[in-house]
């Protein structure tokens, strides 16, 4: 068995690791590929998630940054001035502007992996593929409200 965590790479990576599986698979030292990423939800909600972040912290400047260990370069600043024009906050110019920088289309998450085992990029490697769901990210919300989340999150039944 092998197992890769593709967080937040650039998405290239899926071939190297899908090969890799191939390779490793055809000279019978794996039997199992297990690839771990963001999800479909997680990747479409993580604009909302880090605003969200971003508005519970009060960043409301380059300033606010620092304290949760962000020090932006030059480039970024400039990103963030030009998003925070009219009745765009702070707080939505940088999550924006920190989402398509860090977590943007061309990094590793679901539809990039998908697009890839589709076209058979690592066959004949058997894969176990897992998508992280945004329901697993918290804020601190109550046991209780975690619990639900969680459940949300489960497969039905059907």
């Amino acid at each position: 068995m092998a197992l890769e965590i593709e967080w937040n790479n650039k998405d290239p990576f899926f071939d190297r690791d899908l090969e890799n599986y191939k390779r490793l698979h055809a000279d019978g030292a794996v039997s199992l590929g297990i690839l771990i990423t963001r999800g479909i939800s997680l990747q479409d909600e993580m604009r909302p998630m880090v605003l969200r972040f971003a508005m519970e912290k009060g960043i409301n400047s380059p300033t606010d940054l620092v304290p949760i260990g962000l020090n932006p370069t030059r480039r970024q600043l400039a990103e963030y001035s030009r998003r925070h024009r009219g009745e765009t906050t702070f707080a939505q110019a940088w999550s924006a502007a920190f989402v398509q920088d860090k977590f943007g289309a061309a990094t590793t998450h679901w539809r990039k992996l998908e697009d890839r085992v589709r076209r058979g990029v690592g066959n004949p490697c058997p894969l176990l593929l897992i998508g992280l769901p945004a329901s697993l990210v918290t804020f601190g919300e109550p046991d209780a409200v975690v619990e639900t989340l969680i459940d949300e999150g489960k497969p039905s039944a059907d």
